[in-house]
């Protein structure tokens, strides 16, 4: 059984536990596909949980989410706990469901001004030019005290730019229609991905992820990613923009007794590839100081050659399944995970990490003042929640027992950049949105992105203060002008290529907005 202050991972030829105090030193969790990494990170989500410490994971392929469900008991898993010598009880851990596109859990939002243009800059794939005048964008809406909470006021500010570009050059350096098109066009291609049902409000409190329920549990807050790995930047731009938030938004607390929250990050890898080493850069430093904060991270990926030495440094506790060698770059991540163990004089780490079976895996955590313990060969714990998906019944259970219920549901749209600029010109702001001018770098691409941009349906007016107000029935004419925009602009996405790339971190590097 686990001690006191700690949560059990399993049991080598003596328990092996995880101390809580030392939970915020951050950790690894790697091995080959269907080698147990998903019921590891369950294991230790459910015993950070059990201990009164909330967790946030990813959900990449729905299995995580049956830790809301109890479990049943199935031989193999109450076998393996009469291996390690502790009983099986079925158990379930109230779960709050998260989903950006709002399809499995409740949507999370954040505001462009909250990303901050260098994270903006990479999620649109910018060049350095075009990077510049994004940032004069953020500049000028700072100056102007203009709001930027979604897309259309992004739009908004960079047409603003676009039509007074003579008088920014000379202030701010040069400045062109075509620039601003070339902006307009990516954020077009953003939009046809659903990237734009992350931008508005309510954006989330990072307060909301952090909560124990009425019995003094960790509540497991649980984002649904499987779709959203299609667009694997988003991904990980969400989650490591989420982990700003959470570095920027909570005080210094030190060392604590237990962690204030344990981030989950699975697919790792998918942040460092192709990072830029100013990117990297920042990442080490969120990982090194964010434990101040009281958070521990979690890094969970096949290879722990995907994760960088810098943070690698970082993580004390790990968790290793089995790799297979098959290739020299096998070989050569076989060789760094058993050379990042402190090593046991009974064990050849390279040879077991080969050999390791199905829910076995080689664990070293921090003891004592945070050095870390010999390797030891380690039979992992059963879940004690279900294994594998939950039912709709469950997940709807608790998306209606989650508390948030109308709170994040329905999308604010309130009086912002994109209000205050058409009021300037006299245009009422229910009309088509002022897009760049691009004459010789963008033309009919940008007047396509005016249409599906949120300005071509007329709009009831609105009923009081944060009201979004409804889209007035489409005239035919008006029909037809935006069956062909979306039409066009799926062949331009085509040819724009894969540019819903994000960068992360924007807001430490470039500072709110």
């Amino acid at each position: 059984m686990a001690e006191d202050g700690a949560i059990l991972i399993g049991k080598s030829w003596k328990a092996e536990n995880l101390l809580l105090k030392l939970a915020n030193r951050h950790g690894l969790v790697t091995g080959a596909t269907g080698t147990g990494k998903t019921v590891t990170l369950q294991v230790m989500a459910e015993g950070f949980a059990r201990a009164g410490v909330p967790v946030f994971a990813a959900d990449i392929k729905g299995d995580l989410s049956g830790i809301a469900a109890p479990g049943d008991s199935k031989p193999p898993f109450v076998k393996r706990a009469q291996e390690i010598g502790i009983p099986y009880e079925a158990d379930q851990f109230t779960t709050v469901f998260w989903d950006v596109f709002g399809e499995q859990g409740h949507p999370v939002r954040a505001t462009i001004s909250e990303m901050g243009p260098l994270l903006l800059a990479r999620l649109l794939d910018l060049n350095e030019t075009q990077e510049g005048v994004l940032n004069i964008a953020f500049h000028i809406a700072d100056e102007q005290k203009l709001l930027l909470l979604d897309l259309k006021d992004l739009r908004a500010i960079l047409a603003h730019i676009a039509e007074n570009a003579k008088d920014l050059t000379t202030k701010y350096g040069n400045v062109t229609s075509q620039t601003v098109g070339t902006i307009q066009r990516a954020l077009l291609v953003l939009e046809n991905q659903k990237g734009d049902m992350f931008f508005g409000e309510p954006a989330l409190e990072i307060s909301d992820l952090m909560r124990t329920d009425r019995y003094g549990r960790g509540i497991v807050n649980i984002m649904a990613a499987d779709k959203l790995m299609a667009n694997p930047r988003l991904y990980s731009t969400f989650l490591l923009w989420l982990l700003s938030e959470l570095f920027e938004q909570l005080p210094e607390v030190g060392d604590l007794d237990k962690p204030k929250l344990v981030f989950f990050f699975d697919e790792a890898h998918l942040l460092f590839n192709g990072a830029p080493k100013a990117l990297l850069t920042a990442v080490e430093q969120v990982v090194r100081l964010i434990r101040s904060k009281g958070v521990g991270v979690y890094f969970v990926t096949q290879n722990p050659l995907d994760i960088p030495d810098t943070v690698l440094a970082q993580l004390g506790n790990r968790v290793q399944h089995a790799l297979r060698a098959f290739t020299p770059r096998d070989q050569k991540a076989v060789k760094a995970a058993a050379e990042t163990f402190r090593q046991n004089p009974k064990i050849n780490t390279s040879e077991a990490i080969m050999q390791l079976a199905v829910g076995e895996a080689l664990t070293s955590t921090l003891e004592g003042k945070g050095t870390p313990t010999i390797v030891e060969r380690t039979l992992i714990a059963p879940p004690m929640a279900q294994v594998g998906p939950c039912s709709v019944q469950i997940r709807q259970q608790a998306l209606s027992e989650s508390g948030f219920k109308g709170k994040y549901d329905t999308m604010i749209d309130r009086e912002s950049a994109y209000e205050e600029l058409m009021s300037r010109k006299n245009l009422a702001p229910e009309g088509e949105p002022v897009e760049a001018s691009t004459t010789g770098g963008g033309g009919i691409l940008d007047t396509i992105g005016g249409w599906l941009g949120g300005g071509a349906p007329q709009q009831r007016p609105k009923t009081g203060p944060g009201s979004r107000g409804g889209a007035l029935p489409q005239s035919m004419a008006e029909k037809v002008l935006t069956s062909a925009a979306r039409s066009a602009a799926t062949t331009i996405g085509r040819q724009v290529g894969s540019a819903i790339l994000r960068g992360v971190l924007g807001s430490m590097m470039g500072g709110k907005r």
